[in-house]
């Protein structure tokens, strides 16, 4: 998070951008049609001080630093499972006390069993790595010990 706090004044010019959800004096929660839409410009090859213009923010409100890190935090959203939604209140982390849906149990149980066979795949691949890596070691050990019998 920056460091730059908003004024009262900021903090009104800021809410009136309607790519903005929520503004305070540290931060500012822009919404989801405003990422996709930065992401889209951006990989079309727009700079991101560029797209914050033409959206109507003013950059020196901003300051470079808050649109740079929120370019990198774009990029890691782009290529999360929930894409651009805000997942704050809904993933903290905690372990939840309440009762779930056949269907939230189905899903949770869905992502679990992918999860799994994408480990198992893991797995195999390292196993296969490491037995490969041992039948070169042995091979290498057999032709030094046929060049060193065949030089008696």
């Amino acid at each position: 998070m920056s460091q730059i706090l908003f004024d009262n004044e900021a903090i009104q010019l800021l809410e009136r951008n309607p790519y903005v959800k929520r503004v305070s004096k540290k931060a500012i929660t822009y919404s989801d049609e405003f990422k996709e839409k930065f992401m889209l410009e951006y990989e079309a090859g727009k700079y991101p001080t560029q797209i914050f213009r033409d959206a109507g923010f003013d950059i020196d409100v901003l300051g470079k630093d808050r649109i740079q890190n929120f370019k990198k935090h774009c990029k890691k959203m782009a290529v999360r499972e929930d894409g651009f939604t805000d997942t704050r209140k809904t993933n903290s982390g905690r372990p939840t006390t309440r009762e779930f849906s056949l269907e939230e149990q189905l899903e949770r149980l869905k992502h679990k069993i992918k999860y799994l066979e994408q480990e198992n795949e893991f797995l195999k691949k390292i196993e296969f790595l490491d037995k490969q890596a041992e039948w070169k070691e042995k091979r290498k050990q057999l032709r030094k010990k046929n060049l060193d019998s065949s030089k008696k």
